[in-house]
Protein backbone atom coordinates (compact mmCIF):
# COMPACT_ATOMS: atom_id res chain seq x y z
CA UNK A 1 0.00 0.00 0.00
CA UNK A 2 1.22 3.64 -1.08
CA UNK A 3 1.81 5.62 1.73
CA UNK A 4 -0.82 8.43 0.28
CA UNK A 5 -3.20 5.48 0.47
CA UNK A 6 -2.28 4.56 3.99
CA UNK A 7 -2.58 8.60 5.06
CA UNK A 8 -5.66 8.70 3.40
CA UNK A 9 -7.10 5.29 5.18
CA UNK A 10 -5.69 7.02 8.90
CA UNK A 11 -7.74 10.10 7.53
CA UNK A 12 -10.39 7.83 7.23
CA UNK A 13 -10.55 6.62 10.64
CA UNK A 14 -9.91 9.42 12.21
CA UNK A 15 -12.85 11.42 10.20
CA UNK A 16 -15.51 8.39 11.24
CA UNK A 17 -14.28 8.73 14.98
CA UNK A 18 -15.06 12.64 14.76
CA UNK A 19 -17.90 12.27 13.19
CA UNK A 20 -19.64 9.48 15.81
CA UNK A 21 -18.07 12.04 18.76
CA UNK A 22 -19.91 15.34 17.52
CA UNK A 23 -22.83 12.70 16.67
CA UNK A 24 -23.27 11.81 20.25
CA UNK A 25 -23.40 15.15 21.86
CA UNK A 26 -26.07 16.59 19.39
CA UNK A 27 -27.83 13.35 19.98
CA UNK A 28 -29.19 14.55 23.74
CA UNK A 29 -30.62 17.71 21.95
CA UNK A 30 -33.94 16.25 20.77
CA UNK A 31 -34.72 13.93 23.30
CA UNK A 32 -34.04 16.16 26.66
CA UNK A 33 -37.60 17.16 27.11
CA UNK A 34 -39.18 13.90 27.56
CA UNK A 35 -36.15 13.01 29.23
CA UNK A 36 -36.03 15.22 31.97
CA UNK A 37 -39.63 14.87 32.55
CA UNK A 38 -38.96 11.07 34.06
CA UNK A 39 -36.40 13.00 36.53
CA UNK A 40 -38.85 16.07 37.29
CA UNK A 41 -36.25 18.32 35.99
CA UNK A 42 -36.64 21.81 34.36
CA UNK A 43 -34.36 24.50 32.27
CA UNK A 44 -31.86 24.63 34.96
CA UNK A 45 -30.76 20.64 35.14
CA UNK A 46 -30.67 21.13 30.96
CA UNK A 47 -28.38 23.99 31.06
CA UNK A 48 -25.93 22.65 33.96
CA UNK A 49 -25.83 19.28 32.08
CA UNK A 50 -24.46 20.94 28.92
CA UNK A 51 -22.40 23.07 31.05
CA UNK A 52 -21.32 20.39 32.81
CA UNK A 53 -19.56 18.59 29.74
CA UNK A 54 -18.07 22.03 29.08
CA UNK A 55 -16.33 22.26 32.35
CA UNK A 56 -14.56 18.91 32.54
CA UNK A 57 -13.71 19.53 28.64
CA UNK A 58 -11.81 23.24 29.45
CA UNK A 59 -9.95 21.77 32.48
CA UNK A 60 -8.66 18.09 30.53
CA UNK A 61 -8.01 19.80 27.05
CA UNK A 62 -4.55 20.97 28.44
CA UNK A 63 -3.75 17.94 30.67
CA UNK A 64 -4.83 15.57 27.57
CA UNK A 65 -3.03 17.16 24.91
CA UNK A 66 0.40 17.35 27.00
CA UNK A 67 -0.25 13.52 27.72
CA UNK A 68 -0.51 13.16 23.61
CA UNK A 69 2.77 14.22 23.23
CA UNK A 70 4.75 12.23 25.98
CA UNK A 71 2.23 9.14 25.35
CA UNK A 72 0.96 9.45 21.90
CA UNK A 73 -2.02 10.02 20.04
CA UNK A 74 -3.77 6.36 19.75
CA UNK A 75 -3.58 6.07 22.94
CA UNK A 76 -5.41 9.32 24.04
CA UNK A 77 -8.21 8.67 21.28
CA UNK A 78 -8.97 5.39 22.20
CA UNK A 79 -9.12 6.58 25.62
CA UNK A 80 -11.49 9.21 24.79
CA UNK A 81 -13.61 7.21 22.53
CA UNK A 82 -13.76 4.79 25.37
CA UNK A 83 -15.04 7.41 28.23
CA UNK A 84 -17.52 8.79 25.86
CA UNK A 85 -19.10 4.79 25.45
CA UNK A 86 -18.98 4.66 29.14
CA UNK A 87 -20.84 8.67 29.59
CA UNK A 88 -23.77 7.29 26.83
CA UNK A 89 -23.93 4.36 29.03
CA UNK A 90 -24.44 6.40 32.21
CA UNK A 91 -26.73 8.25 30.83
CA UNK A 92 -29.07 5.37 29.29
CA UNK A 93 -29.59 3.37 32.64
CA UNK A 94 -29.43 5.96 35.02
CA UNK A 95 -32.51 6.28 37.30
CA UNK A 96 -31.43 9.66 39.18
CA UNK A 97 -30.43 12.88 37.98
CA UNK A 98 -27.03 12.49 39.68
CA UNK A 99 -26.39 10.30 37.53
CA UNK A 100 -26.58 12.28 34.38
CA UNK A 101 -24.22 14.94 35.47
CA UNK A 102 -21.59 11.91 36.05
CA UNK A 103 -22.42 10.95 32.49
CA UNK A 104 -21.67 14.32 31.26
CA UNK A 105 -18.39 15.34 33.19
CA UNK A 106 -17.31 11.91 32.23
CA UNK A 107 -17.99 12.70 28.32
CA UNK A 108 -16.11 16.33 28.78
CA UNK A 109 -13.08 14.32 29.60
CA UNK A 110 -13.50 11.87 26.91
CA UNK A 111 -13.85 15.07 24.31
CA UNK A 112 -10.89 16.43 26.41
CA UNK A 113 -8.56 13.01 25.81
CA UNK A 114 -9.97 12.45 21.82
CA UNK A 115 -10.53 15.72 20.22
CA UNK A 116 -7.08 17.60 20.24
CA UNK A 117 -5.36 14.50 19.56
CA UNK A 118 -7.18 14.04 16.80
CA UNK A 119 -5.73 17.36 15.56
CA UNK A 120 -2.68 16.46 16.25
CA UNK A 121 -2.69 13.18 14.94
CA UNK A 122 -3.68 15.10 11.78
CA UNK A 123 -0.48 17.12 12.16
CA UNK A 124 1.40 14.76 12.41
CA UNK A 125 0.79 12.30 8.79
CA UNK A 126 0.28 15.32 6.61
CA UNK A 127 2.77 18.01 5.23
CA UNK A 128 2.66 21.77 5.57
CA UNK A 129 1.26 21.83 1.81
CA UNK A 130 -2.19 19.79 2.75
CA UNK A 131 -2.45 20.34 6.32
CA UNK A 132 -4.88 22.61 5.82
CA UNK A 133 -7.18 20.05 3.67
CA UNK A 134 -6.42 17.71 6.42
CA UNK A 135 -7.78 19.94 9.22
CA UNK A 136 -10.57 20.83 6.98
CA UNK A 137 -11.70 16.88 5.99
CA UNK A 138 -12.04 16.63 9.66
CA UNK A 139 -13.64 19.54 10.40
CA UNK A 140 -16.39 18.58 8.30
CA UNK A 141 -16.30 15.67 10.11
CA UNK A 142 -17.26 17.18 13.24
CA UNK A 143 -19.62 19.49 11.52
CA UNK A 144 -21.46 16.89 9.90
CA UNK A 145 -21.35 14.85 13.18
CA UNK A 146 -23.64 17.58 14.64
CA UNK A 147 -25.80 18.45 12.25
CA UNK A 148 -26.82 14.87 12.13
CA UNK A 149 -26.96 14.07 15.68
CA UNK A 150 -29.69 15.84 16.52
CA UNK A 151 -31.87 14.17 13.57
CA UNK A 152 -30.43 10.68 13.82
CA UNK A 153 -31.60 11.13 18.14
CA UNK A 154 -34.75 12.21 16.88
CA UNK A 155 -35.44 9.32 14.63
CA UNK A 156 -34.15 6.76 17.23
CA UNK A 157 -36.36 8.48 20.16
CA UNK A 158 -39.10 6.86 18.19
CA UNK A 159 -38.12 2.88 19.90
CA UNK A 160 -38.00 4.88 23.52
CA UNK A 161 -36.46 7.72 24.98
CA UNK A 162 -33.38 6.02 26.19
CA UNK A 163 -32.73 4.18 22.56
CA UNK A 164 -30.66 7.28 20.96
CA UNK A 165 -27.53 6.62 24.16
CA UNK A 166 -27.86 3.15 23.94
CA UNK A 167 -26.84 2.98 19.72
CA UNK A 168 -24.65 6.23 20.38
CA UNK A 169 -22.69 3.67 23.26
CA UNK A 170 -22.79 0.77 20.75
CA UNK A 171 -20.66 2.81 17.98
CA UNK A 172 -18.15 4.32 20.32
CA UNK A 173 -17.52 1.58 21.37
CA UNK A 174 -17.41 0.07 17.94
CA UNK A 175 -14.98 3.24 17.13
CA UNK A 176 -12.40 2.63 20.25
CA UNK A 177 -12.24 -1.35 19.65
CA UNK A 178 -11.57 -0.22 15.32
CA UNK A 179 -9.26 2.50 16.49
CA UNK A 180 -7.34 0.26 18.78
CA UNK A 181 -7.08 -2.59 16.05
CA UNK A 182 -6.99 -0.79 13.17
CA UNK A 183 -5.27 3.24 13.38
CA UNK A 184 -1.62 2.77 13.81
CA UNK A 185 0.62 5.39 16.06
CA UNK A 186 1.36 8.12 14.71
CA UNK A 187 4.14 10.09 16.47
CA UNK A 188 7.44 8.38 16.92
CA UNK A 189 8.98 6.81 19.63
CA UNK A 190 11.90 9.62 19.83
CA UNK A 191 8.71 12.45 19.89
CA UNK A 192 7.51 10.97 22.63
CA UNK A 193 10.58 9.74 25.05
CA UNK A 194 11.88 13.43 24.16
CA UNK A 195 8.56 14.76 25.48
CA UNK A 196 8.57 13.08 28.61
CA UNK A 197 12.35 14.03 29.09
CA UNK A 198 11.16 17.34 29.08
CA UNK A 199 10.32 18.95 32.72
CA UNK A 200 9.51 22.53 32.17
CA UNK A 201 6.01 23.08 32.95
CA UNK A 202 2.99 24.90 30.84
CA UNK A 203 2.39 28.25 31.85
CA UNK A 204 -0.97 27.82 33.74
CA UNK A 205 -4.45 29.18 32.28
CA UNK A 206 -4.97 31.79 34.72
CA UNK A 207 -1.40 33.53 33.77
CA UNK A 208 -2.85 32.69 30.06
CA UNK A 209 -6.09 34.71 30.58
CA UNK A 210 -3.88 37.58 32.37
CA UNK A 211 -1.56 38.14 29.49
CA UNK A 212 -4.29 38.09 26.91
CA UNK A 213 -6.58 40.97 28.88
CA UNK A 214 -3.69 43.36 27.64
CA UNK A 215 -3.42 42.12 24.15
CA UNK A 216 -4.46 44.37 21.18
CA UNK A 217 -6.81 41.92 20.37
CA UNK A 218 -9.01 41.18 23.62
CA UNK A 219 -11.88 42.37 22.21
CA UNK A 220 -12.28 39.97 19.69
CA UNK A 221 -11.73 36.96 21.99
CA UNK A 222 -14.34 38.74 24.22
CA UNK A 223 -16.35 38.37 21.20
CA UNK A 224 -15.91 34.68 20.08
CA UNK A 225 -17.40 34.57 23.91
CA UNK A 226 -20.22 36.07 23.34
CA UNK A 227 -21.02 34.72 20.22
CA UNK A 228 -20.92 31.20 21.85
CA UNK A 229 -22.78 32.51 25.06
CA UNK A 230 -25.62 33.17 22.31
CA UNK A 231 -25.63 30.55 20.12
CA UNK A 232 -25.06 27.94 23.05
CA UNK A 233 -28.00 29.35 25.30
CA UNK A 234 -29.84 28.99 21.90
CA UNK A 235 -29.77 25.75 21.62
CA UNK A 236 -29.39 24.34 25.25
CA UNK A 237 -33.20 25.83 26.13
CA UNK A 238 -34.32 25.51 22.38
CA UNK A 239 -35.85 21.80 22.60
CA UNK A 240 -37.45 22.88 26.22
CA UNK A 241 -38.63 26.47 25.06
CA UNK A 242 -40.84 24.96 21.89
CA UNK A 243 -41.87 21.49 23.69
CA UNK A 244 -43.44 23.87 26.26
CA UNK A 245 -45.10 26.78 24.76
CA UNK A 246 -45.97 24.88 20.84
CA UNK A 247 -46.04 21.88 21.73
CA UNK A 248 -43.33 20.48 19.50
CA UNK A 249 -42.75 16.72 19.40
CA UNK A 250 -39.22 15.01 19.26
CA UNK A 251 -39.07 14.32 15.94
CA UNK A 252 -40.18 18.24 15.07
CA UNK A 253 -37.51 19.57 16.86
CA UNK A 254 -34.79 17.24 15.63
CA UNK A 255 -36.33 18.28 12.09
CA UNK A 256 -35.60 22.23 13.43
CA UNK A 257 -32.19 21.71 14.94
CA UNK A 258 -30.89 19.48 11.75
CA UNK A 259 -32.28 22.09 8.90
CA UNK A 260 -31.04 24.89 10.61
CA UNK A 261 -27.48 23.13 11.49
CA UNK A 262 -27.11 21.81 8.35
CA UNK A 263 -27.98 25.16 6.41
CA UNK A 264 -25.55 27.23 8.70
CA UNK A 265 -22.69 24.70 7.35
CA UNK A 266 -23.87 25.17 3.92
CA UNK A 267 -23.18 28.56 4.04
CA UNK A 268 -19.99 28.48 5.76
CA UNK A 269 -18.60 25.89 3.78
CA UNK A 270 -19.33 27.60 0.59
CA UNK A 271 -19.87 31.08 1.27
CA UNK A 272 -17.83 32.22 3.64
CA UNK A 273 -14.51 33.07 1.75
CA UNK A 274 -16.33 35.24 -0.92
CA UNK A 275 -18.28 37.19 1.87
CA UNK A 276 -15.61 37.97 3.63
CA UNK A 277 -14.02 39.37 0.46
CA UNK A 278 -17.24 41.20 -0.60
CA UNK A 279 -17.51 42.76 2.66
CA UNK A 280 -14.73 42.42 4.95
CA UNK A 281 -14.52 40.75 8.56
CA UNK A 282 -15.76 43.62 10.67
CA UNK A 283 -19.00 44.78 8.38
CA UNK A 284 -19.88 40.88 8.54
CA UNK A 285 -19.23 40.99 12.23
CA UNK A 286 -21.60 43.77 13.05
CA UNK A 287 -24.45 42.74 10.92
CA UNK A 288 -24.77 39.02 11.96
CA UNK A 289 -24.77 40.54 15.72
CA UNK A 290 -27.48 42.88 14.67
CA UNK A 291 -30.00 40.25 12.83
CA UNK A 292 -28.88 37.43 15.18
CA UNK A 293 -30.17 39.82 18.68
CA UNK A 294 -33.41 39.93 16.48
CA UNK A 295 -33.69 36.45 15.17
CA UNK A 296 -33.75 35.51 19.31
CA UNK A 297 -36.23 38.62 19.94
CA UNK A 298 -38.95 37.44 16.46
CA UNK A 299 -38.25 33.55 18.33
CA UNK A 300 -40.65 34.77 20.82
CA UNK A 301 -43.32 35.47 18.45
CA UNK A 302 -44.75 32.58 16.86
CA UNK A 303 -44.72 29.05 16.91
CA UNK A 304 -45.58 28.10 13.46
CA UNK A 305 -43.38 25.35 12.62
CA UNK A 306 -41.91 26.99 9.12
CA UNK A 307 -42.17 30.34 10.76
CA UNK A 308 -39.75 28.55 13.32
CA UNK A 309 -37.74 26.26 10.98
CA UNK A 310 -37.09 29.39 8.88
CA UNK A 311 -36.08 31.94 11.88
CA UNK A 312 -33.78 28.94 13.05
CA UNK A 313 -31.77 28.50 10.02
CA UNK A 314 -31.58 32.24 9.81
CA UNK A 315 -30.43 31.66 13.39
CA UNK A 316 -27.87 29.50 12.13
CA UNK A 317 -27.20 31.02 8.72
CA UNK A 318 -25.73 34.19 11.02
CA UNK A 319 -23.55 32.39 13.62
CA UNK A 320 -21.77 30.23 11.06
CA UNK A 321 -20.53 33.30 9.19
CA UNK A 322 -19.90 34.98 12.48
CA UNK A 323 -17.51 32.50 13.36
CA UNK A 324 -14.99 32.65 10.90
CA UNK A 325 -15.21 36.51 10.53
CA UNK A 326 -13.86 36.86 14.32
CA UNK A 327 -11.61 34.26 13.70
CA UNK A 328 -9.90 35.58 10.85
CA UNK A 329 -9.85 39.07 12.25
CA UNK A 330 -8.23 38.04 15.16
CA UNK A 331 -5.50 35.47 13.17
CA UNK A 332 -4.66 38.59 11.38
CA UNK A 333 -4.06 40.52 14.72
CA UNK A 334 -1.97 37.68 16.61
CA UNK A 335 1.23 38.41 14.60
CA UNK A 336 3.46 35.86 15.96
CA UNK A 337 1.36 34.96 18.21
CA UNK A 338 -0.69 32.57 16.24
CA UNK A 339 -0.34 29.30 18.64
CA UNK A 340 -1.52 31.38 22.00
CA UNK A 341 -3.93 32.92 20.46
CA UNK A 342 -5.38 29.92 18.93
CA UNK A 343 -4.96 28.46 22.53
CA UNK A 344 -6.84 31.93 23.91
CA UNK A 345 -9.76 31.15 21.15
CA UNK A 346 -10.63 27.36 22.22
CA UNK A 347 -10.23 29.01 25.87
CA UNK A 348 -13.14 31.62 25.24
CA UNK A 349 -15.16 29.55 23.19
CA UNK A 350 -14.88 26.50 26.40
CA UNK A 351 -16.28 29.30 28.48
CA UNK A 352 -19.25 30.53 26.50
CA UNK A 353 -19.56 26.59 26.52
CA UNK A 354 -19.67 26.85 29.88
CA UNK A 355 -21.63 29.83 31.39
CA UNK A 356 -24.18 30.04 28.88
CA UNK A 357 -26.18 27.05 28.90
CA UNK A 358 -25.85 27.54 32.84
CA UNK A 359 -27.29 30.83 32.77
CA UNK A 360 -29.91 29.66 30.27
CA UNK A 361 -31.06 27.35 32.30
CA UNK A 362 -31.31 28.97 35.49
CA UNK A 363 -33.50 31.99 33.68
CA UNK A 364 -35.65 29.21 31.79
CA UNK A 365 -37.04 28.30 35.43
CA UNK A 366 -37.66 31.95 36.28
CA UNK A 367 -39.30 32.97 32.69
CA UNK A 368 -39.58 30.83 29.66
CA UNK A 369 -38.91 33.53 27.97
CA UNK A 370 -36.00 35.44 29.44
CA UNK A 371 -32.72 32.97 28.24
CA UNK A 372 -33.85 34.30 24.42
CA UNK A 373 -34.45 38.13 25.74
CA UNK A 374 -30.80 38.01 27.56
CA UNK A 375 -28.91 36.32 24.22
CA UNK A 376 -30.50 39.33 22.40
CA UNK A 377 -29.06 41.81 24.97
CA UNK A 378 -25.84 40.01 24.86
CA UNK A 379 -25.61 39.70 21.32
CA UNK A 380 -26.73 43.19 20.76
CA UNK A 381 -24.14 44.38 23.64
CA UNK A 382 -21.68 42.53 21.46
CA UNK A 383 -22.75 44.88 18.34
CA UNK A 384 -22.13 47.84 20.32
CA UNK A 385 -18.51 46.46 21.18
CA UNK A 386 -17.08 45.91 17.48
CA UNK A 387 -18.54 49.30 16.41
CA UNK A 388 -16.48 50.71 19.29
CA UNK A 389 -13.62 48.39 19.73
CA UNK A 390 -12.71 46.72 16.23
CA UNK A 391 -11.38 49.80 14.32
CA UNK A 392 -8.63 49.90 17.00
CA UNK A 393 -7.64 46.22 16.65
CA UNK A 394 -7.89 46.64 13.11
CA UNK A 395 -5.43 49.60 13.31
CA UNK A 396 -2.68 47.66 15.32
CA UNK A 397 -2.48 44.78 13.22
Amino acid sequence: MSTQNTGNSRMMLLMVNMFIAMLGIGLIIPVLPEFLREFDAGGKTAGYLIAAFGITQFVFSPIAGDLSDKYGRKLMIVLGLSLFTVSNTIFALADHVSWLYISRLIGGIGAAAMIPSMLAYVADITTEENRGKGLGMLGAAMSLGFVVGPGVGGLLAELGVRAPFYVSAAVGALAAIGSLLFVPESLALESRMAARAVKEKRENIVKQFAKSFKASYFILLVLIFTLTFGLINFEAIFPLFVDAKFGYTTLQISIVITVGALAGTIIQAMFIGKLINKFGEQKLINWTFLLSAVSLILMLLSGNFIYVLILTSFFFTLTAIMRPAINTLLSKSAGNEQGFVAGMNNAYMSLGNIFGPAVAGTLYDVDINAPYILGAVVLASSLYLSMKKLGRVKAVA
